[in-house]
């Protein structure tokens, strides 16, 4: 899978365990298994949460950007064939900056890189941006845990 490269949601849905209202991944850009991947979500008006975030002024929260890079990473991390019955769970969220808003109607692009990782445990960088400019960036801790 070295190298994968613009893939949808039937893909996704094959290496993420999220589904519906909590996958944040809609392309998959690229892909170095292990190493980093570039992703794509596409924010609409359509999306629940900007019935309440906030009315009449619309903006996508910043934990859903965060897990929008995390799943990203996910996407990264699960698509080893030794992770593919593994889970990634949230340890730790550091240095997080929120630099622009993200409203209906953008794509925000996340780009994640894997940091470290040994006996399951591991850390990610990453960033989201909006026509080039960053919108967010985070350093990530999580741990790979089976499935059963």
């Amino acid at each position: 899978m070295v190298g994968m490269a613009n893939f949808g949601i039937p893909e996704i849905n094959k290496i993420l365990p999220h589904r519906f209202p909590m996958l944040l991944v809609d392309r998959i850009l690229s892909c170095d298994p292990g190493k980093s991947a570039v992703a794509l979500k596409n924010v609409t008006a359509n999306e629940a949460f900007f019935e309440g975030h906030y009315p009449g002024f619309p903006l996508m929260p910043g934990v859903l950007i965060v897990e929008a890079m995390a799943q990203s990473g996910a996407v990264m991390l699960m698509s080893e064939n030794p992770n593919a019955d593994k889970v990634p769970v949230i340890g730790a969220i550091d240095n997080v900056r929120f630099r622009r808003m993200v409203v209906p109607g953008d794509q925000l692009i996340m780009s994640v890189e894997l940091v470290w990782y040994k006996s399951g445990v591991g850390r990610i960088k990453g960033k989201a941006e909006v026509e080039g400019q960053l919108a967010a960036e985070m350093e990530l801790t999580f741990k790979l845990v089976s499935r059963s």
